[in-house]
């Protein structure tokens, strides 16, 4: 019978130490809205993971670790075929185009990162198969968990600490009328202007982690930074605000707030079009110049 719960009841990372210390072999499987993840293991070991809807072939895996470029990667993918990974990395063996300790350090990296996105998961539903292995047309790894626990202890407690300022993804941001004095020493990172040029009232948090491709850790860090920095305050929505934002941003946009968005619309969220973005810009410069 598999194991069968809820991550609300039992976390990813008390899920791998059940894997580890019982050198479990199987695959975890875990749901949640609009999201599907699988991980494999063979005697406590983690071999293979991939997301629901993510292109995990080698030749792809290979072009995002900049073992192929882009032309190189057209062509694989056009010529290979039906070819399965297994096939296709022994060609490139053979060919001594690529070393197999490569294509394994690749895969790696792969497949940690996807761990790393499944690590800030709190909530969803999840069933370990122990009579299902990995895929056997796919190249598998041996990866101990043991750091892979470490992490995610640490990920699941920064997040903890970050949803009491941000409980909610469904909730929207605006630009702050009055920008704190602290913006003297704002300097965005390119993840934080991916984030800022989708700020709307009309975009959710969550939204916008959909369309920068951020997860629910990512999208909380870089939404407390602006806070912080004064760049952005929260649009009030019934009961959605934490308390020590909700009389902060009442007066200003209690009369105008918008209908709450779609959470469960599956479009991106618009991006800020370009004359938008580049007044914004403008003002921000002005104000810190007028500092």
């Amino acid at each position: 019978m598999a194991l069968k719960g809820n991550l609300r009841d039992f976390s990813i990372t008390q899920l791998l130490n059940l894997v580890n210390l019982a050198h479990k072999s199987g695959t975890l499987i875990v749901e949640r809205t609009n999201e599907k993840m699988w991980v494999c293991f063979r005697d406590g070991k983690l071999a293979y993971a991939q997301a629901a809807g993510e292109d995990a072939s080698l030749a792809t895996v290979l072009y995002k670790a900049k073992k192929l470029s882009a032309a190189q990667h057209r062509a694989i993918k056009e010529r290979a075929g039906t070819m399965s990974d297994k096939e296709l990395g022994l060609l490139l063996i053979n060919a001594s185009y690529m070393s197999q300790d490569d294509i394994i350090a690749s895969l790696q990296v792969f497949f940690l990162q996807t761990m790393n996105r499944l690590l800030t998961w709190a909530e969803g539903l999840f069933r370990f198969e122990s009579d299902l292995l990995p895929p056997d047309d796919k190249i598998t790894v041996r990866i101990s968990l043991e750091n892979i626990i470490i992490e995610g202890a640490r990920r699941m407690k920064e997040l903890e600490q970050l949803q009491d300022e941000i409980p909610s993804l469904d909730i929207a941001l605006k630009f702050a009328d009055r920008p704190g004095a602290n913006i003297r020493n704002v300097n965005l990172s390119v993840d934080e202007w991916q984030v800022v040029r989708y700020i709307s009232p009309k975009n959710s948090l969550r939204q916008i982690a959909r369309a920068t491709n951020k997860n629910d850790l990512e999208i909380r860090r870089i939404v407390y930074a602006l806070l912080q920095a004064g760049l952005v305050e929260f649009v009030r929505q019934t009961g959605a605000l934490p308390p020590r934002y909700a009389n902060v941003n009442q007066s200003r946009t209690a009369s105008a707030a918008p209908a709450p968005p779609q959470a469960q619309s599956r479009q991106p969220a618009p991006p800020m079009d370009k004359t938008k973005q580049k007044s914004l810009i403008n003002r921000l410069i002005n104000r810190i110049r007028s500092l």
